[in-house]
């Protein structure tokens, strides 16, 4: 924590060489986050520069509860959300949010489990529809509630639940062609 502790005290301070180590210590991780909040690279990396701007500008107001990487990566998921919505004039029904009837709760069957690199899966985020995107990767990535999920974007629980059982039938029929069902753990 010292280290952080001198690197955040150079950041308040406007230090340059301090901003530069706190983007690199932290910017790998949080472009992996931004990845999934986005469809492409530059998308992503857009974010994640719009993402270290506003640590910097509001750095001072770190407080030193939890880390300062969730710290960073909550400032990277809101900028990821704020981005989703200005870039695609964002509706959640223009983005696939929008209720069905289906069970919510169905059994699996058991299946045998290859893995699935993190690129893969990534990619297959990034198919998405941005609704089903950005559902699944608060739900499972963030582990926020269905309720946490509806009153951050303004939706029901049940359009939650349902843009949920979506991605993850999405993900199911894009492993099937290549023969391989692993994300049940994490779906």
């Amino acid at each position: 924590m010292t280290v952080d502790k001198n690197i955040i005290e150079g950041c308040i301070a406007g230090k340059r060489s301090a901003q530069h180590q706190l983007y690199n210590k932290y910017s790998p991780g949080m472009l992996g986050v931004c990845l999934r909040y986005c469809r492409t690279l530059e998308d992503a990396e857009d974010v994640l520069q719009d993402g270290f701007i506003k640590v910097f500008k509001s750095i001072k107001s770190y407080r030193g509860e939890g880390t300062l990487g969730s710290w960073i990566k909550r400032i990277m998921i809101n900028t990821a959300l704020s981005q989703v919505k200005k870039n695609l004039n964002f509706t959640f029904e223009k983005a696939g949010l929008t209720e069905i009837n289906e069970p919510q709760d169905q059994t699996e069957e058991e299946i045998e489990f290859h893995p699935v690199s993190p690129e893969v899966l990534i990619k297959f985020i990034q198919e998405m529809p941005a609704g089903y995107r950005t559902v699944l990767n608060l739900y499972v990535f963030e582990e926020y509630s269905h309720k946490e999920i509806a009153g951050l974007l303004n939706i029901s629980e049940n359009t939650s639940k349902t843009q949920l059982f979506k991605a993850r039938k999405f993900l199911r029929n894009k492993l099937e062609p290549a023969g391989k069902k692993s994300l049940k753990p994490i779906l």
